[in-house]
This record gives C-alpha cells, sequence and structure tokens, in this order.
C-alpha cells in the first residue's frame, strides 16, 4: 500500500480562516438604563467634581480664569473664523491683545494709585481730625434738637472715637492692599500661565464643545443641549452686563468725585466700580468710603452732600440705563441669589470659589425653572382637588 500524497502545509492566514470563531453570548434584547443607573452616574460626576475642587483648589485659579477669558472671547475668535481667519491665529491674536490692554491699564493706572495712597498716609490724621470735628458738629446739633436724654457728651464721644478708628483702619489696609497687590496675586501666574492656557482653550474652545456634547447620554442629549444653551445666554447676559456697569460707574465715579476735588477719586472710583460685580454690596462700599473721605478731607456737609449726590446719580444710571436698554430682561440671576453665591462660593473655595460661583448659581437657576416647568405641567401639579366626604 502506498502512502498518499501528503497535502501542503496550510498558510497562516487560512488557519486562522480554519479555527471556529469564539462564542460569545447574545445580548438577550435590548437594555435600558434603571434609574438606580442614572442615580449613580449623577452621584459619582458630583463627588468626583467637588473632590478635584477640594483637592486641587491652590493650583486651579489660573487655569479657571483662563476659562472665563476663552468663553468671553470665543464669540469674537468665531465671528474672526467665518470671514477667513484661522481659529488658532484669532485665537492669539485676541488673547495677545487682552493681554496687551491689561498691561497697558496696570502700567498707567499702579503708579496714580501708589500716588494716592502716599496722600491717603500722608493726610490720614487729618482726615480723622475732619471727621471727628464734622460728627462733633453734627452730635451736637442732633442734641439741640433731640435733647440732652436722647444724645449725651459720652455718645459723642463713642460715635467719634469709632469712627476716627475705622477710618485709620481703612488707611491702613488700603496701603498694605495696594502696597503687596501684586505678590497676592502672583505675577509669574497672571502674566505667563493664564494666557497660555487661555490661547489652548480658546482655539480649541468648538472641539471641546463637541466631544462633550458626543459623551451626553443619547436619551437626554436634547434636554441637556437645551439647558446649556439656556445657562450660556444667562451667564452672557448677565457677565456683559456686569462688566457695562463695572466699567461705566467705574469712570463715571472716578471723573464726578475728581470734578467734586475729592483727593482720593480715582481709587474710590475703581474700587467703586470693580466691587459692583457685586451687586449692592459693591455700590454701598464705595459710597461708605467716599463720604467718610469727604468728611475728613472737606469738614463741611456741603462737599459731602455733593458726593451723595454723584452716587445717587450712578445707581438711577445703572438701574434706570444700562440694564433696562443695554440688557433688557435678558439678565435672569436675581441679585440676592448672585451675592449668595459669592459669599457661598468664598467661603467654600476662597477665590477659587469666586470665580465659579456665578457659572454655577446660573446653572442652578436654569435647572430649577426647568424642573418648576416640568412641574407646573405634571398632575402633582394639575390634578383637581378632591371634592365630596
Amino acid at each position: 500500500m502506498t502512502d498518499a500524497p501528503s497535502r501542503p502545509p496550510a498558510k497562516p492566514e487560512a488557519r486562522a480562516q480554519l479555527q471556529p470563531a469564539p462564542r460569545f453570548p447574545a445580548p438577550a434584547g435590548p437594555r435600558t438604563a434603571t434609574r438606580a443607573q442614572r442615580t449613580a452616574l449623577l452621584a459619582g460626576l458630583g463627588g468626583a467634581l467637588l473632590f478635584c475642587l477640594w483637592l486641587f483648589q491652590g493650583i486651579l485659579t489660573p487655569f479657571v480664569l483662563a476659562g472665563v477669558i476663552a468663553y468671553f472671547l470665543d464669540p469674537m475668535a468665531t465671528r474672526l473664523a467665518r470671514i477667513g481667519v484661522r481659529r488658532g491665529l484669532g485665537a492669539f491674536v485676541l488673547v495677545f491683545l487682552l493681554m496687551a490692554l491689561g498691561l497697558v491699564a496696570v502700567l498707567l493706572l499702579y503708579p496714580l494709585v501708589l500716588a494716592q495712597v502716599g496722600i491717603l498716609v500722608q493726610r490720614l490724621p487729618n482726615y480723622i481730625a475732619g471727621v471727628g470735628t464734622l460728627l462733633r458738629d453734627g452730635l451736637e446739633r442732633l442734641e439741640e434738637a433731640l435733647g440732652p436724654d436722647m444724645v449725651d457728651q459720652r455718645l459723642r464721644e463713642l460715635a467719634i472715637n469709632q469712627a476716627a478708628s475705622m477710618l485709620s483702619w481703612l488707611g491702613t489696609a488700603t496701603t498694605r492692599l495696594i502696597g503687596g497687590g501684586f505678590a497676592l496675586f502672583q505675577v509669574f501666574t497672571l502674566v505667563v500661565v493664564v494666557p497660555v492656557v487661555a490661547f489652548y482653550l480658546l482655539r480649541d474652545w468648538q472641539g471641546m464643545l463637541g466631544r462633550i456634547e458626543s459623551w451626553l447620554p443619547r436619551k437626554n442629549a436634547a434636554v441637556l443641549r437645551q439647558l446649556a444653551r439656556d445657562t450660556d445666554r444667562v451667564l452672557s447676559a448677565w457677565l456683559r452686563g456686569q462688566l457695562l456697569c463695572c466699567a461705566a460707574l467705574g469712570v463715571f465715579y472716578a471723573i464726578a468725585l475728581q470734578l467734586v476735588g475729592l483727593e482720593l477719586a480715582l481709587t474710590v472710583g475703581m474700587m467703586a466700580g470693580i466691587l459692583t460685580f457685586i451687586p449692592y454690596v459693591g455700590s454701598l462700599t464705595g459710597f461708605a468710603v467716599a463720604v467718610v473721605l469727604a468728611m475728613g478731607q472737606f469738614g463741611t456737609w456741603n462737599e459731602v452732600m455733593w458726593v451723595v449726590g454723584i452716587f445717587v446719580v450712578g445707581q438711577t444710571i445703572e438701574g434706570y440705563v444700562i440694564y433696562p436698554y443695554l440688557l433688557g430682561d435678558r439678565v435672569e440671576l436675581h441679585a440676592v441669589w448672585v451675592i449668595f453665591a459669592l459669599f457661598a462660593g468664598g467661603v467654600a473655595f476662597g477665590f477659587l470659589g469666586v470665580l465659579l460661583a456665578v457659572p454655577i448659581a446660573a446653572a442652578l437657576g436654569v435647572v430649577a425653572r426647568y424642573w418648576l416647568r416640568r412641574y407646573l405641567e405634571s398632575p402633582l401639579y394639575l390634578d383637581p382637588p378632591r371634592t365630596g366626604a
């Protein structure tokens, strides 16, 4: 018997094709996420976000500042891209111009502010004496009008001493703040890290938003996109309103107080304008500081009333011109909600919390209004009341 002719060995590709395919269990019907899984996902994301904020809060401030800059400049970068400017080039030009404008403002204003702080330190004893004299005259007139039973000498001396202590503390605190301002804000971080990070965020802003949108759960993607658009509308309108108010009121207060003759008009105007970012709190702080400085400098009530009138006009411009005519009803963040968010963020995470407070407050406000609409359309609200026994 002759042996059968041997077959040539099969090629590796053929052997791979001859091997049986691995068997996987077939899916048992379509799977859907349960309520427990959705709740666990939301809780896990929220907990991870809070943990990261707590763990990295010491280094997140420049990155959040860069994100704010990128968010603010994104509409202009988009317009440049529509007319043919490459996104990277447009982002570089916008960030460079913003940083150059900030540097010029610092170089021009910081020496002026330092000079005014020198005036404050030099004339602080005269200011304290002027405030004491004016308060003493006012309390004596009040005593003549109400009688010694209502206003006595001890109350007058207590009020004068407290006013002098407050003015002395104000001068010391202002000197320390201005003198150590650069150390407080960390020059290297602001000048180097923030512009670089802002450039990369602005260049890739649309791509990052598209990637995040692709990760949204498909079932709720439409609702989440609408909530994001509503949050962006509210937040951008609020930011535009606050920037307009800060710039307009800061310039107005500085010029008007300078015309009245207040020696520290530039510092008070800048402070009042910047603090206008906090609704009502900034204006009241600037008003109180300006009135006390006017009392110490002028020593008469006529000039003090001019300062009071300037702040009344400033609040009128803010309430009846800037918001109604420039923003209308697009700002849907209540002042009390903003104040609470700013103070809560500051207590929880310091300056980083202040930066994140308004975006988080805007998002929570949009979500709260969405769930309120859902409730008003649900049987929980629309069920008719029970009748009969």
